[in-house]
């Protein structure tokens, strides 16, 4: 029997991951959940069909150890690259403002026909970044040692009210 992999795994090494299917899509989902980026830290080149995307994400995979040890939260930068990408389209995004902070809520797949579809990059603030894609094939790597959250807090979803 094949099991799935956990956040513990990766044992405080840098992540390095790929996605080919929907479940892997939802791995890399959760671990680049309130990841920030300035808007200029996104890139396109259609002649290599590829999308970049370099950003601040929390450390989920660190987070209970971190609170177990009394140590501060850590986020780490790490590169979202989506391959085989025939167009790009935003809402909701002011592309003009070069001092705009995106923060990421998930990453879903949307699909058309043939392992084509549209991978949907869903932001805070209504916004949304479509790429139009011939098949699925997104990676996810740590760049950078982790550093201090400047938050120094774990991001928080509790819904009162």
């Amino acid at each position: 029997m094949v099991e799935d992999a956990r956040f513990e795994d990766a044992g405080g090494q840098p992540l390095r991951l790929q996605a080919l299917d929907q479940k892997d899509i939802e791995v890399i989902s959760s671990l680049v959940q309130d990841a920030v980026f300035p808007i200029t830290e996104m890139s396109w080149s259609a002649t290599k069909r590829r999308f970049g995307l370099l950003l601040n994400r929390f450390r989920w995979e660190d987070r209970d150890d971190a609170q177990k040890q009394h140590r501060k939260f850590e986020r780490v930068q790490s590169m979202l690259v989506v391959n085989d990408v025939q167009k790009v389209s935003s809402n909701g995004i002011d592309r003009g403002d070069k001092d705009l902070i995106l923060s990421v809520l998930a990453i879903s797949f949307v699909p058309v026909e043939d392992g084509a579809g549209r991978v949907e990059l869903t932001l805070a603030g209504d916004g949304v970044i479509a790429l139009s894609v011939e098949c699925l094939d997104i990676s996810l790597a740590d760049v950078t040692r982790p550093y201090i959250a400047p938050s120094r807090t774990a991001p928080d979803h509790n819904q009162e009210g």
